[in-house]
């Protein structure tokens, strides 16, 4: 019902919006830059026969432009039917998740509360949390734990002292 109602509008008064469109003044080239128009008026002047050129069409190349003809086709992909890949393997997480929904994590991936945890045994205790141990733990790869450890951090709060006597005590 919709598509017969939707046809009956683009077709209304479409014979009179063709014959519109056709009649309407073809678009004109842009305005010269009055600093080539000299430039060109004394080419004109020089060369008459240019603009002879210019407004002639040529039926040997319209011939042959119209024997042109493109066929263009996408490539056919062709899907390599190797073997099927192996399946993922899991590991129950570590820890208290705060009764996230995660029954398992694969093999060389951490979550986020393991990544913090890792990081803050690490910090809290470098011998007993080594790179090699958190590896074999955490089933990851020692690059990746040995880059986790250098370029992530966990935040740490400090607060000091007033240096000063008259400095508002806190309630």
């Amino acid at each position: 019902m919709g598509a017969s109602v939707a046809r009956a509008i683009r077709n209304f008064n479409l014979e009179n919006r063709a014959e519109r469109e056709i009649s309407k003044m073809k678009p004109s080239p842009a305005p010269r830059h009055p600093s080539t128009k000299s430039l060109l008026r004394e080419q004109m002047n020089s060369h008459p026969d240019i603009k002879g050129d210019i407004v002639r069409k040529d039926d040997k190349l319209l011939s042959l432009l119209k024997d042109v003809y493109v066929d263009s086709k996408d490539p056919v992909q062709v899907k390599d039917a190797g073997p099927p890949p192996e399946p993922k393997e899991y590991r129950l997480p570590k820890g208290n998740h705060f009764d996230m929904n995660i029954e398992n994590i694969p093999k060389g991936k951490i979550s986020v509360v393991e990544a913090l945890t890792l990081l803050n045994n690490h910090k809290l205790y470098p011998e007993t949390w080594t790179a090699e141990k958190i590896a074999k733990e955490y089933h990851l790869e020692q690059k990746d734990v040995n880059s986790l450890l250098k370029y992530f951090v966990t935040f740490e709060v400090k607060i000091f002292p007033p240096e000063d006597k008259k400095a508002i005590q806190s309630k």
